[in-house]
């Protein structure tokens, strides 16, 4: 198991999104329709509109991509996410 200084760094490193795509082991064109609909978004653009992402991006597209597998339509899991992300803004206040 990774000690979490390790997985700190893997999460700080970033990659382009093909790397991306196959650390997380989806194909490019996966991934690029999961940004489309709005299941992820990069953790920054270089000045030259490259989309880069990190190993939490990683772990969000293996989720997605599993929970897809299972069953779950797109639309659903990118409902999921809101619903987390509203329920994390609340707590934090």
């Amino acid at each position: 198991m990774k000690s979490s200084k390790t997985q700190k760094q893997e999460n700080k490193k970033l990659m382009q999104i093909g790397q991306a795509a196959k650390e997380a082991g989806v194909s490019r064109q996966s991934l690029q329709y999961y940004l489309m609909v709005g299941l992820l978004e990069p953790v920054s653009v270089t000045p030259s509109g490259r989309r880069m992402f990190d190993g939490a991006s990683v772990e969000r597209i293996q989720l997605i991509h599993k929970l897809n597998r299972s069953g779950y339509p797109l639309r659903a899991i990118r409902e999921l996410f809101i619903e987390r992300e509203m329920l994390n803004k609340d707590a934090k206040k």
